[in-house]
Formats: structure tokens, C-alpha cells, sequence
């Protein structure tokens, strides 16, 4: 009878916890070489990692140096603060998780340093999600050349003369090969009712960005572009958290990309030193019905790069400061969803 009671009394204490909706956060952080570049810059990586304590984290740039294993070197680092966290190794793209993760999957594996998509799989709360991260090819960067930049050699050259010969530089890259199947994957998530976040460094804007609006900023050079990656996301049913919290592309340009660094030179920072190349290039997308982003804010410095100067961003964005040394020449991600229970 005693038995019975607790019983009962556990599951009028747990079922209401079960029903609530509730909240999920995802950092997408570029941390530039595992935070080599910069003096302390692991030990920073850690330090807002600790302080933020994402539910999940999408790293770009993971290089297992010294034949260790990222993965297994920030658990570690993180488990010495007290902080528990899930992982998996892997290449080029890194995932981190507060939940036990029960599949992992190599999407698409860096060759010849093209990039990579990475995946895992977690129950929150009863709730599974795929999530994933991508950090796409960085050659063919196809902006540059609207800066007066090649996108793969950065060295100065004429500017295309329209938007098709433009898409046609871009799609020398292998961004838009990795992101289909990413969306082949993330179908059979989707169909399994699973919520799909994927957290990436694209290497490339997006059409919500090169807009009318925008055609005569930051060196756009009055084009309006329909970028790839962007495109077939919104074609396959995803959505930009960025913009779906802060849709004023003129108020929230939300640049991640150069940031400055203090610890960095800006010319040392910078790919196209003649150029404003500020560009919003990192993004957490997502689909599935029982999540919708709430919140959205740029981590890093608000300081970014211009013609290898240092800019002062003058907009309505939301800042996440660092608490001080700055691993990266990018800015981070932070994004809040409400995870609705039916």
C-alpha cells in the first residue's frame, strides 16, 4: 500500500513537469582554430561556455590538435566547472550537448577541407530534437568578388556584372552540395516528428540580407541576391532564427562576420582590406512544429572589421559581451526557443 502511494504521489509530482512547455538554447560558434589563434583563447572558449550553459553548442573550425580530441578535451574542461556535457568526436564541424546523446552522425565529412555537417540526437524532456552543425566550404566565396575580391585566392579582381554570373561563381562551392543533403538527411528527422536545428558557419550571406533595403550597403554594389544555401533552406521549410526574432534587416544587420578582436590585428583579421566586407555569415536555422525562437542575440564584441579597421556596429541588435578575452574572428549565435509540448 505504501508502495502504491508513492507511486501515486511521484506522478502527480512528475506529470506536471512533463506537460509544461518549455525552453531550449543554441550557441553557433565559430571558434577559429579551437581558439589557437589568440593567447588564452581555449581557456575562453570554456569561460563562455560555462557562463551561457547552452543546451546545445554547434562549433565551426574543430581541429583535434595534438592528436587530441576536441570533443573529450571541453568535456573534460567543462565536467573541472562542475558542468556536465555530451559529445562525440569528430572533424572540422563539433557538437555539443547537457543531454545524453543517443545517435551520432558524420552528414557530411570534411574532404579536402570543404567543410561538414555533423549530427546528433537527443531526447529534452521527452522532446527528441536533430541537431546539427555545419561549417560549409569557404572557397567560391562568391561575395568576395562582389567586394572586388576572388572568393577562393582573396586577391583583387573585377566585380561581376550581374546576379547570374555571380550564382554562377557561388555554386563552384560545395555549400550547396552539403546543405541537400543535410536536407535529405533532416527529412527522415522530420518525418520521425523530431525538431531540426541546424547551427552553421554557411560562408555565405543570405537572400533575406541582400535585399532592396540593402543594395547600397556594405559594398553591395546595388545587387540583390538570391543566395543558395539561403534559398533551398527556405525551399525545404526552414526558417532563419536570426530573422525570424528580428525580421528589420536594417535595425538587426546581426553581422557575425570579421568580428573585431582586441588581441588580433585588424588587418591580420580582415580578407578584403580595401572592402566593408561585415557580413552576417553564422546562423541557427530550424523547423518542426513544436519550436519557435523567442530570442536572439549576437555574442561577441560589438566592434566588427571594415576597409581593416576596427567599426563600432551602430544598430538595435542585442549583445551578448565576452566576459573578456575573445577566442575568435567571428561573432556567435545565441538563440532562445519555446519548446511546445503539444
Amino acid at each position: 500500500m505504501k508502495k502504491i502511494v508513492v507511486l501515486i504521489l511521484t506522478c502527480l509530482i512528475t506529470l506536471p513537469a512533463l506537460s509544461k512547455d518549455f525552453y531550449v538554447t543554441v550557441l553557433q560558434w565559430n571558434i577559429w582554430q579551437e581558439g589557437e589563434m589568440i593567447k588564452g583563447g581555449y581557456d575562453a572558449i570554456v569561460n563562455e561556455i560555462a557562463r551561457l550553459k547552452p543546451d546545445f553548442v554547434t562549433f565551426s573550425e574543430v581541429r583535434n590538435y595534438h592528436h587530441t580530441s576536441f570533443a573529450g578535451r571541453i568535456q573534460n574542461s567543462l565536467k573541472s566547472k562542475g558542468l556536465t556535457y555530451y559529445s562525440f568526436y569528430s572533424y572540422d564541424t563539433g557538437l555539443l550537448s547537457k543531454y545524453p546523446i543517443r545517435d551520432t552522425i558524420a552528414v557530411f565529412p570534411c574532404n579536402q577541407d570543404h567543410g561538414s555537417i555533423h549530427k546528433l540526437v537527443a531526447n529534452v524532456k521527452g522532446v527528441e530534437f536533430a541537431v546539427y552543425t555545419g561549417h560549409l566550404d569557404y572557397l567560391n566565396d562568391a561575395y568576395y568578388n562582389v567586394l572586388g575580391y576572388d572568393g577562393s585566392t582573396f586577391k583583387e579582381v573585377e566585380r561581376p556584372k550581374s546576379v547570374q554570373e555571380l550564382l554562377k561563381m557561388n555554386d563552384l562551392s560545395w555549400r550547396d552540395d552539403a546543405i541537400r543533403i543535410f536536407i535529405n538527411e533532416a527529412r527522415h528527422d522530420l518525418e520521425k516528428g523530431r525538431q531540426v536545428i541546424l547551427g552553421g558557419d554557411f560562408n555565405e550571406p543570405s537572400y533575406l540580407d541582400w535585399t532592396e533595403e540593402t543594395k547600397d550597403l556594405y559594398d553591395h554594389h546595388g545587387m540583390i541576391v538570391p543566395w543558395t544555401v539561403s534559398v533551398l533552406l527556405q525551399k525545404a521549410g526552414y526558417k532563419d532564427a536570426y530573422r525570424t526574432v528580428h525580421p528589420q534587416v536594417l535595425s538587426y544587420p546581426g553581422i557575425t562576420y570579421p568580428s573585431h578582436n582586441p588581441d588580433c590585428p585588424d588587418e591580420k583579421i580582415t580578407w578584403a582590406p580595401k572592402a566593408d566586407e561585415r557580413e552576417r555569415i553564422d546562423y541557427v536555422c530550424y523547423q518542426g512544429s513544436r519550436i519557435k525562437p523567442v530570442e536572439a542575440k549576437i555574442f561577441g564584441p560589438v566592434e566588427s572589421v571594415a576597409h581593416a579597421r576596427m567599426t563600432t556596429e551602430n544598430s538595435k541588435d542585442e549583445y551578448i559581451l565576452p566576459l573578456g578575452v575573445w577566442p575568435t574572428d567571428h561573432k556567435g549565435v545565441w538563440v532562445k526557443f519555446l519548446v511546445k509540448r503539444r
